[in-house]
């Protein structure tokens, strides 16, 4: 099958345009799949997870400050989408950052697991870690606040 790409650029142009995030489609035995905004898939099947205790200094989601400003030379990173959060690509294998981790563009953060595919999250920004709202193997919510990084 060949993939018109008059038709791809035009698709390409209409999810920029609505800021889409994440497309899939599948036609004729082409399949099209888009994800934009630092978020990588990844086969489950490499990684397992069962057993992750939560990590010791780690605040819970609630903890996060409810109505605090935000100071200018920090950002939050939120979830992309609803899934169970991981700190690491196995429960054997260290952390991806902890409090205090200095990292860079395009350094991994974390994993998200949705729907059976494991999504590594990755630092947009250099900086510094300075704190770390998702526990280790819970469900996370679009939105919801995963890491505070002060910004380099």
């Amino acid at each position: 099958m060949t993939v018109d790409i008059d038709k791809l650029r035009t698709l390409l142009e209409v999810l920029t345009e609505k800021d889409v995030a994440e497309f899939e489609h599948e036609s004729e035995g082409v399949r099209v799949r888009i994800v934009r905004g630092g978020v990588r898939t990844l086969v489950a099947d490499t990684f397992h997870h069962v057993g992750h205790a939560p990590v010791a200094g780690v605040a819970a989601p609630a903890a996060a400050p409810a109505a605090a400003e935000t100071p200018s030379d920090v950002i939050d990173v939120t979830s992309p989408f609803v899934g169970t959060f991981y700190r690491s690509p196995s429960p054997d294998a260290p952390s991806f950052v902890e409090v205090g981790s200095v990292v860079r563009p395009g350094q991994t953060l974390c994993i998200i697991e949705a729907m059976k595919l494991m999504n590594e999250i990755e630092a947009e920004l250099s900086g510094t870690v300075v704190e770390i709202y998702a526990q280790n193997g819970k469900p996370v919510e679009f939105g919801q606040k995963l890491f505070r990084m002060k910004k380099a």
